[in-house]
């Protein structure tokens, strides 16, 4: 891959006026990586004001309108439709990608048996952190937390804030479900389901590539308790009903590797901590921890008494094929990356199939 022929695409999905500066940064960041992307594509959902603020302010992109309904898994699914690279990177319209950024999540795509890879989120608090805030609920504000891998590893799942694909393993799939996700106040983990989705189909994995790095705001409103309890109240609602979209019991493992390992062990700390007198932040922190658990637990509780009818398991069907691209196909078919690339190869990569959660 080389600089005058870049193969990989960036998607920016956005939806509200009131991140119009945070949008225009993303832009730029976006823009000023190297290698650079082909192109940048910002795909805005169902807002005509916001169109016409990017076609008439933002230089140098392609602006496209969510082509299904409304919610950001339709409008991401709109915008890697209109690009043109066997390769496409996600990054989120409040986020700020760091130098090396595109880089690095493409740098795996090397080895052909990776068909997506994600990088770290860096949690800017727009107001002083709270001192409860434990660092293992740091995806409740988008954030990478303590427990995921530190170096370049096989993951489950990554997040769609920072994610390249492999434009046939992501067509193979339909793209993102549309419908879930986040609509409104409504999360639910769409990209964890994709990546899931994405691995079966394709027998491929996925890589966490934790120096690929962007930063992503905490507006003051998500430094509450109140939110931090409805964050995970919603968390547990979101993963009962996404296990029962992809085989329920497995698709949660890294889930209970997270309940039953990472946070005993911040709760022990923190415990351990205050008793030697080093301060009520640590008991804090513990207390926060038990209570997210709970909050989890009562959420998850809530959605699987909720009386439902069968899943939809649609997706996005009628999800478009690039122009000049071939159909969605087999992994083995995926176009590959050319000798003497300007991206960096994976380094070795350990065997683990590491947990990464989810984010706000």
């Amino acid at each position: 891959m080389t600089v005058a022929d870049p193969q990989v695409s960036v998607v920016i999905p956005c939806h509200t006026l009131e991140r119009t500066q945070h949008l225009t940064r993303a832009v730029a960041s976006a823009l000023a990586q190297h290698p650079a992307p082909a192109e940048v594509v910002v795909s805005v959902d169902h807002n005509d004001a916001l169109a016409d603020f990017a076609r008439s302010t933002l230089t140098g992109v392609t602006v496209v309108t969510n082509e299904y309904a409304r919610g950001v898994s339709g409008n991401r699914n709109t915008g890697v439709a209109h690009t043109g690279t066997p390769l496409v990177a996600l990054l989120d319209d409040d986020a700020y990608a760091h130098p090396g950024w595109l880089a690095g999540l493409v740098g795996p795509f090397e080895d052909l048996r990776v068909i997506g890879s994600g990088g770290a989120i860096v949690p800017i608090w727009e107001s002083p952190r709270p001192s409860w805030f434990p660092d293992e609920f740091l995806w409740a504000v988008g954030g990478s937390y303590t427990g995921m891998p530190t170096m370049t590893a096989r993951v489950r799942n990554v997040w769609s804030a920072s994610m390249a694909v492999r434009r046939t393993a992501f067509e193979a799939v339909g793209g993102f479900r549309v419908g879930f996700g986040k609509v409104g106040d409504r999360a639910r983990p769409e990209d964890t389901d994709l990546c899931l989705r994405m691995s079966k189909a394709t027998g491929g994995t996925w890589m966490y590539v934790p120096q690929s790095r962007i930063d992503h705001p905490v507006p003051t409103a998500r430094t509450t308790l109140r939110f931090f309890l409805g964050r995970c109240f919603n968390e547990g609602r979101g993963k009962v009903e996404m296990g029962r979209l992809n085989d329920g019991r497995e698709s949660l493992d890294s889930e209970r590797d997270y309940l039953r390992k990472t946070l005993p062990k911040a709760v022990g700390r923190g415990v351990a901590a205050t008793l030697r007198g080093q301060g009520a932040a640590n008991a804090g922190r513990a207390v926060a921890v038990l209570a997210g658990m709970c909050a989890a637990a009562a959420g998850g509780a809530v959605e699987t008494l909720r009386p439902h009818r069968p899943a939809d398991p649609s997706v996005a069907p009628d999800l478009p094929v690039a122009p000049g691209l071939p159909a969605a196909s087999d992994l083995s078919a995926a176009p590959d990356l050319p000798a003497g690339s300007d991206f960096p190869a994976a380094p070795s990569l350990p065997a683990e199939n590491a947990s990464v959660g989810e984010r706000a």
